[in-house]
């Protein structure tokens, strides 16, 4: 402290084109030292495994972690499950002696360059992810440009999650995340609730994506309100998979899509549309003979038209 203290004091009375380099040098230094402190800590204190894995599974018997733990998402026609952040994050902080979390390095052209890492303080294990994310968010209607510093970061959180969990997951031992999993697993079994009121909430919640009841009883083939707890773990799983955006609701859900008309369909259509000013054809002139209009009183007889009275062939008018 005295060091750092002497340095300020030093810094302070420093020619101005100086300061920034001395501010950079104290930042560096107590960045160090917070490092230094947090392993020796580590190292001082190291964690016992068995008692965090007793820890983790006690957490995952709470209904609340258990419900966002787990997520699925398909790849080459397999559905594959597995740990959400939200569970990733809590074997995380019960585990110990880790350092976790998002960054971001600098904002320029349009996008962000983001550090998502974990470290494990007490065997210096590190894993470290840097990515760009675009200020862009993609709809049905296209892609438009981030504006709003608040939907800049949500785009960043969003895209950094994923990474994190990746993080973690590689630093703790993958015996210990599979515990986890199958502990939150059974607790979702347990505590499984098939009411009315909760298939409702569930309906409603998958609504938030455009997913309907009809949709969801096709999936899991059978009336909603027969669900089995197995199918409801299954769906909670698709859900977190769409909260996170790991997948999306044509993934899991059939979409209906309006079939294209068929020339024969076409036909029909147009031949059932009702004749109007504009649709109806121009009628047929229709010619007969008859007595000339303009020398009724002669004999000659010409062919007129019954709409116009248009004379046609007649010897003395032509």
């Amino acid at each position: 402290m005295t060091e750092e203290l002497a340095k300020y004091n030093s810094m302070s009375q420093a020619p101005v084109a100086t300061r920034p380099q001395a501010l950079v040098s104290v930042e560096q230094d107590r960045a160090i030292a917070e490092v230094q402190g947090a392993i020796l800590l580590a190292k001082k204190f190291p964690r016992n495994q068995m008692e965090a894995m007793e820890k983790i599974s006690i957490s995952c018997q709470r209904e609340g972690l258990a419900k966002e733990a787990l997520y699925s998402y398909a790849r080459g026609g397999t559905e594959i499950s597995g740990p959400s952040i939200r569970l990733a994050e809590a074997i995380a902080q019960t585990w110990g002696n880790l350092q976790f979390g998002i960054r971001e390095l600098e904002q320029r052209n349009g996008e962000s360059t983001v550090e998502a890492f974990a470290w494990d303080m007490e065997t210096n294990v590190r894993q470290v992810k840097i990515f760009q994310v675009k200020h862009e968010r993609y709809t049905k209607k296209g892609k438009y440009s981030l504006e709003d510093p608040r939907d800049i970061y949500e785009a960043v959180a969003n895209n950094g999650a994923r990474r994190l969990r990746a993080c973690i997951l590689g630093i703790i031992p993958g015996d210990v995340v599979d515990s986890a999993v199958s502990q939150c697993e059974t607790t979702l079994k347990a505590k499984a609730d098939t009411s009315p009121a909760a298939l409702k909430k569930l309906v409603e919640a998958f609504g938030a994506f455009k997913v309907t009841k009809e949709q969801i009883e096709k999936r899991i083939q059978r009336r909603l309100d027969t669900i089995t707890p197995a199918q409801l773990i299954s769906l909670r799983k698709v859900y977190n998979s769409l909260k996170d955006g790991m997948s999306g609701p044509a993934d899991w859900f059939e979409v209906e899509t309006p079939a294209a008309d068929t020339l024969k369909d076409k036909l029909k259509k147009k031949a059932a549309k009702p004749l109007t000013a504009e649709t109806k054809p121009p009628e047929e002139k229709q010619f007969a003979p008859g007595p000339c209009p303009d020398k009724p009183e002669t004999t000659y007889t010409v062919e007129y038209c019954a709409a116009c009275a248009k004379r046609i062939g007649c010897p003395i008018f032509g």
